[in-house]
């Protein structure tokens, strides 16, 4: 931490004088630094900042006092100062128009009458010849410079031509003043080459100092540091007024990087400039970089730098804005010792730090004491008390201090009403909130400014339900008549649930524009939907006064009533969309498609996308072409599968990990089981990974297509990736057993177990229907066995093959013990059960028994289909029933089967 310990050497100054040089010839300035006045500007809201440093005095100081070309009048003196003090060149159009003369002398033998009509000058009255002496040439070039850019510039090439610039730095530097007003910064620096080459000028500071004065009037930052790296490149050393302009433009643009460039080179130089030191601190301090700032002021005291009063407050600034009070008070201490007397502006930097700390009993403190020190509270003393005490959360001192201010005929700043609203937001009633308004109608801000500004404020209080109390008079009449206010307010209210409140705004809302109104009501439904207020949504909707239709809001509500579960109200909307004039679109297609998902209207979803396909305009995104395959494949409806697979391929749409999903699990069936294998080589090859349940899918088309090879290297990679579950086993097993392979089929048993997973009802109704078929009906009632020590519970799979297997064999007994647990475990038959009952009751040759299960079949509601049928004409055949069989047979056809 850089700690303040100055030995400070102040010299007396008169500032109400500037001291010029006995030598009339030369305009010197004297002392400038110590003459300015100070003057400071906030470096943010509440913090007190340093101006820009004024390097011109130096500048003039520096560039003129060497130049041999220096003019001998002293009303050019005069007009020297004010150019460089930045004050406006009086128009000389502006003034009387009379003829009047002006006499440059120069000696007795030579003298040149200099004409102005107008304010124009006639360059034929100067009687240009050759023979002219560079003084007189200079003098002239001077007068055009103040007068006319073009005609400076004209003369600036005679005298080039006529050979007046050799060795003439005052020349360029008039001609370089002219190019760095036009910003003609190529033509000045191919005129600094030709200086040091045509003219054999000697390029010093003066001329690059000259074009770093128009970057720094113009804010040309760029610009700026261009011309400094130019100088040290070609071994130009600047000079205090170099660095003071530059650290000042850098200042103005808070532009770090390069101010710490020059600040750097000035020291390495060995130049002290008050003014550079001064504003890279505050450059620091702006940017919040205290430990930087620190570092300069310890080169403050390194360098020996004689601190003038700008720079005791900038270290006063430093040390305040970054809370370190103690330090600052230490540095209010040396400044007063070092001879400067209190100043307001440094008291009020200490209020508004400690107002920063939270401390207000120590900037209470400084504010009573300000009349001991000789001085009185200003606006800005004022102004920081209120933002401390509302930092504080003190409404009552907030108040006090901002009743005061107005008292004394001050007016508070935006930052002071910001606070004072936030303050009654949590702490006033609204009409404390509507007399601060009426301020800040009196101060001019505008109406959707502080509106912003009082819904903000209610809404960190958690009180806009106090909003419609305040708006009242002009404020709600803006409000009524201005299209973002509205806008703004209806929002804030609907954001809150005061949907009765943006209802009544939005009816008796004065402007008329149409579509502006339906944008507006689109915007809020759609807020509601976001924060999840469908009921606000739905009575926003409903207090529409414009029911024309209109895609968007009907969209919204579509999806809106399809998430209520209200899906008679959507599709309603849906079919008004329909008959009305209007078109939809991609966006509307996939909406009102999702609603009959939703609905479990499978069929109707189909139609829609019917509707759609007749429409050739419309190309459905990623996101519809998804959901068209879920529905398809739920619709059993293969061959559009198989044609929507195409079209997608052909569309030119994006595949994602999530399409390549979709497609694989959708179109499992409806594919070749080589284009489902090509599609999912292509995914893992494209880095994309397959779910659990692509990879399953894979599992079961492989190995229904007897691939086992692709299959294991499937359930490996499912593996391998963490991905493999019971389903993935119970697949793979599933196919095993399908191609009779038992042998396989155990091994993955083992190896399932072997993984953590327990073996599933699925493995051993695999297990029992393989040993079964393959009549191994030891090692069946070996699995049945396992079953019931493993307490794994039947289901209607389980009890089919029993009933199968046995009536197979013939084993009617087992058989009805079967049906008799199948009903016992409340099951009951099921449609496959009584198909596979009939079957087993013909092998037995009970066909009459066969005949009552069909009865019992549709008593049970339970409806045949063609299995059941076939299957007990198969055995009326079988037992010599062949004219039942006939009559059952004439069933059928009757029935469609």
């Amino acid at each position: 931490m850089a700690s303040l310990k100055f030995s400070v050497s102040v010299d007396t100054y008169d500032s109400n004088k500037f001291h010029f040089s006995a030598n009339p010839s030369f305009p010197i300035i004297n002392s400038f630094a110590r003459a300015k006045p100070i003057n400071l500007s906030r470096l943010d809201a509440e913090s007190w900042d340093i101006p820009d440093s004024n390097p011109v005095a130096e500048n003039i100081k520096t560039s003129w006092s060497k130049d041999s070309g220096g003019l001998q009048s002293s009303n050019y003196r005069n007009d020297i100062w004010r150019r460089f003090q930045g004050v406006k060149r009086v128009n000389r159009k502006d003034l009387n128009s009379k003829l009047r003369s002006a006499r440059i002398d120069n000696g007795p033998e030579e003298k040149i009458y200099v004409k102005h009509f107008d304010g124009e000058l006639d360059m034929n009255e100067y009687g240009m010849v050759s023979e002219l002496s560079v003084e007189r040439c200079n003098a002239i070039l001077k007068d055009l410079e103040r007068s006319s850019d073009s005609k400076t510039m004209r003369f600036f090439e005679w005298m080039r031509e006529n050979g007046k610039l050799k060795g003439n730095v005052g020349a360029y530097n008039l001609a370089l003043r002219v190019l760095g007003r036009r910003g003609d910064w190529d033509g000045a620096e191919t005129m600094i080459q030709g200086m040091s080459g045509e003219s054999n000028c000697q390029v010093d500071f003066r001329v690059y100092n000259t074009l770093i004065y128009a970057c720094y009037k113009q804010g040309h930052v760029v610009l700026g540091t261009k011309w400094l790296r130019l100088m040290l490149e070609n071994g130009v050393q600047p000079n205090v007024a170099t660095f003071g302009m530059l650290m000042s433009l850098y200042q103005k643009d808070w532009n770090v990087a390069e101010a710490e460039f020059a600040f750097s080179q000035m020291r390495s130089f060995g130049i002290t400039c008050q003014s550079a030191y001064s504003a890279m601190i505050t450059i620091y301090t702006r940017m919040s970089l205290f430990d930087k700032a620190e570092e300069v002021i310890d080169f403050i005291q390194e360098d020996k730098v004689t601190l003038n009063s700008e720079n005791w407050l900038v270290l006063l600034n430093a040390y305040s804005q970054q809370g370190k009070l103690q330090e600052a008070e230490r540095v209010l201490l040396s400044m007063q010792n070092s001879g400067f007397s209190p100043n307001i502006v440094a008291y009020n930097m200490l209020i508004t730090g400690y107002g920063k700390s939270s401390n207000m009993d120590a900037a209470q403190s400084i504010f009573r004491n300000l009349q001991s020190v000789g001085l009185e509270p200003d606006e800005s003393t004022y102004r920081s008390m209120i933002e401390g005490w509302g930092r504080a959360e003190n409404y009552k001192e907030a108040e006090w201090y901002y009743h005061k201010l107005k008292g004394l005929g001050f007016k508070p700043n935006s930052s002071n009403l910001y606070t004072m609203i936030h303050l009654q937001a949590k702490y006033a009633d609204e009409e404390d909130a509507a007399r601060t308004l009426d301020d800040m109608k009196k101060m001019g801000c505008q109406y959707s400014s502080v509106l912003g500004t009082l819904l903000q404020a209610y809404e960190r209080a958690g009180r806009i339900d106090r909003v419609p109390l305040i708006l009242k008079g002009s404020f709600y009449e803006h409000v009524l008549v201005n299209q973002t206010s509205c806008s703004v307010l209806v929002m804030a209210y609907v954001k809150h649930c005061l949907v009765d409140d943006a209802i009544k705004v939005l009816q008796e809302k004065h402007w008329k524009d149409i579509i502006f109104e339906d944008n507006l009501y689109h915007l809020v439904i759609c807020s509601c939907k976001e924060l999840g207020h469908l009921e606000n949504a739905v009575k926003i909707y409903n207090q529409m006064p414009n029911k024309k239709p209109n895609l968007h809001i009907m969209c919204t509500m579509i999806d809106i009533y399809s998430t209520l579960g209200r899906f008679s109200e959507a599709e309603n909307l849906y079919l008004e969309l329909k008959s009305s004039e209007i078109s939809l679109d991609m966006i509307a297609f996939s909406i009102v498609v999702r609603m009959y998902v939703k609905s479990g209207s499978l069929k109707d979803a189909c139609s829609v996308l019917e509707t759609m396909d007749e429409q050739k305009n419309i190309v459905p995104d990623i996101y519809l072409f998804r959901d068209m395959l879920r529905i398809y494949q739920q619709c059993g409806m293969l061959d559009k599968l198989r044609d929507l697979y195409y079209r997608i391929l052909k569309s030119g749409v994006t595949w994602d990990a999530e399409m390549y999903n979709c497609v694989i699990n959708c179109c499992s069936r409806a594919l070749p089981v080589d284009e489902l294998s090509r599609l999912f080589d292509e995914m893992l090859s494209r880095g994309f990974s397959p779910n659990t349940i692509t990879f399953n899918v894979m599992l079961d088309v492989y190995g229904k297509s007897r691939l086992f090879t692709k299959a294991r290297k499937v359930l490996w990679l499912a593996r391998k990736r963490g991905l493999v579950d019971a389903i993935s086993y119970n697949t793979i097993i599933a196919a095993y057993g399908q191609s009779k392979d038992i042998k396989k089929m155990l091994s993955t048993v083992r190896e399932m177990q072997f993984n953590g997973f327990s073996v599933s009802l699925e493995v051993y109704n695999c297990l029992l229907d393989s040993y079964g078929k393959e009549g191994q009906l030891e090692s069946f009632r070996n699995v049945l066995r396992r079953m019931k020590e493993s307490s794994c519970a039947s289901d209607h799979y389980t009890y089919n093959i029993m009933i199968n297997i046995y009536g197979e064999q013939g084993w009617i007994e087992e058989v009805a013990n079967v049906l008799t647990e199948l009903k016992e475990s409340g099951l009951g038959p099921d449609l496959c059960s009584y198909n596979t009952l009939i079957k087993a009751y013909g092998i037995a040759g009970m066909v009459e028994d066969a005949v009552v299960l069909v009865k019992e079949m549709r008593e049970n509601g339970i409806q045949p289909d063609r299995i059941t049928y076939t299957n007990l004409i198969n055995a009326l055949r079988k037992n010599d029933e062949f004219l039942e069989a006939v009559k059952w047979s004439l069933w059928m056809k009757q029935m469609g089967l």
